[in-house]
């Protein structure tokens, strides 16, 4: 296994010593007990370390690469913005030529029905936001008690207290005291575990709805406000809906008058192959979430985008409540804004939408074609350029592994010491992929290549030892 630079030993001393990581092992990391790496600089579909060892990104950082690393483009467009203007707030109507800008082309990429776009720094602040959003348009509305939002098992909204008491995955809670405040969660649609032996993906789909429909006649419809959900789950596993989904979920929610609010934080600006995941699903969202993609990570940003029907409510509170009380220091900040204006501007340009949907057909045949039939291989999935192979110890059984193997881990590190970076994905065995839009189909090839290697070495070491047959 590839050990952790020593080029840049210096750094890595003073980064134990002085950063707090997210999603990391503090005591080993702190005691130099676990792999560390520094990455010094990235191009295009690569990253490289301080040792100079040349990794290929198939994540895209954590899903929001999307345009590549090294876009002198958007590095000139930050540069010129922050000579004439680094910084200003957007309280009290203020705003900069950025921010308009680019909420005029969110806007237009979406189409019609959307009215205006909110702006964080990232996807867990902007679904604190959807929150607050939802509980004051009841209030505007007189509806006091229709305050409850539902999530879905696997689903991922963020880390903070609210959005993530909305993320669907246990171990965000654990130790946190999370879940808090009135959030709810409901099936997690994924088919190939959950569906009872010999439900097609549309009787699965009835089912996930009709779970929901039953939670919400439990609670009380007039106490349910919205429902929250990634077109595609995310980091749950990457998981696209089964068959007929999102029809079935929307027919409940407008019988009970629940907004939708579509977190489109990873799916949205090109990773599906769709502007947003939104539209390759036929969804009708209310509010949408949106992070990532927005200025493919060159500076956080990220925005809630508000349908009509929701900013005709938010107008109204201005006569009910005076000053719309919620933002932040950095909303809209116009360097962050100039970030994503460029990177629209690339996407466009260089139609990686298009790409994403075309090379992303190749991708998910490729994954299918080399692994479909792999003895621990239970499934793969996928859509655009975004997909996971999910791994198992009997594939007739469906029947995991030890987590004690941490095969997914496992498996994660093998890819790395081949120079691929990949993700094993909480709550199972499984190996994700999100790399850049610019992906070309030899960069798959190589990719393909890269991580049978790796998937044939772990399958040795289970066989080896008798953790697999």
């Amino acid at each position: 296994m590839r050990q952790e630079n020593t080029v840049g030993s210096d750094v890595l001393d003073l980064d134990r010593k002085s950063v707090i990581h997210p999603f990391t092992d503090l005591r080993a990391h702190d005691a130099a007990e676990s792999p560390a790496r520094i990455i010094k600089r990235g191009q295009g579909i690569r990253v490289y370390d301080d040792a100079g060892a040349e990794f290929i990104d198939a994540f895209s950082g954590l899903y929001c690469v999307n345009i590549g690393y090294g876009r002198q483009e958007v590095a000139d467009a930050i540069h010129a913005q922050a000579k004439e203007l680094a910084y200003y707030h957007a309280y009290a109507g203020h705003g900069s030529a950025p921010a308009a800008e680019l909420s005029a082309k969110i806007l237009s990429w979406y189409g019609p029905g959307m009215a205006r776009v909110f702006y964080g720094l990232s996807g867990s602040d902007a679904n604190e936001t959807q929150a607050k959003i939802v509980w004051y348009y009841n209030n505007v509305l007189g509806r006091p008690e229709k305050k409850k939002i539902i999530s879905r098992l696997r689903g991922y909204h963020g880390a903070t207290v609210i959005s993530g008491s909305m993320t669907g995955l246990p171990f965000y809670h654990k130790a946190f005291d999370l879940p808090c405040g009135p959030i709810l969660h409901t099936t997690n649609p994924h088919h190939y575990f959950e569906a009872e032996p010999g439900m097609s993906e549309a009787e699965f789909s009835r089912k996930c709805a009709r779970d929901l429909e039953i939670l919400i006649e439990r609670e009380g419809p007039d106490t349910v406000a919205a429902f929250i959900g990634e077109p595609v789950l995310g980091t749950g596993g990457l998981i696209p809906p089964p068959e007929g989904y999102w029809d079935e979920i929307q027919a409940v929610l407008k019988e009970h008058d629940i907004l939708l609010i579509a977190d489109e934080v990873i799916c949205g600006f090109g990773r599906t192959g769709a502007r947003f995941g939104s539209h390759l699903y036929g969804m009708k969202p209310d509010l949408i979430t949106v992070a990532k993609g927005m200025t493919s990570g060159y500076l956080p940003l990220s925005g809630v985008i508000v349908s009509d029907q929701i900013w005709r409510v938010l107008k109204q509170g201005s006569d009910a409540f005076g000053v719309f009380s919620h933002g932040y220091t950095y909303t809209a900040h116009p360097l962050c804004a100039a970030a994503g204006v460029a990177n629209l501007e690339i996407l466009e340009k260089e139609r990686l939408v298009e790409n994403a949907r075309d090379t992303g057909a190749y991708f998910q045949a490729q994954m299918r074609l080399a692994f479909v039939d792999h003895p621990l291989v239970g499934e793969v999935r996928g859509v655009g350029l975004m997909g996971a192979i999910e791994f198992v110890a009997d594939k007739k059984k469906k029947r995991r592994f030890d987590p004690d193997l941490k095969v997914g881990a496992r498996l994660a590190a093998a890819c790395l010491e081949r120079g691929l970076i990949s993700r094993a994905m909480p709550h199972g065995d499984i190996l994700g992929f999100a790399p850049p839009l610019i992906l070309r189909p030899d960069d798959i090839d190589v990719i393909i290549e890269k991580l049978r290697r790796a998937i044939d070495q772990v399958t040795d070491e289970l066989r080896r030892s008798g953790d697999a047959y």
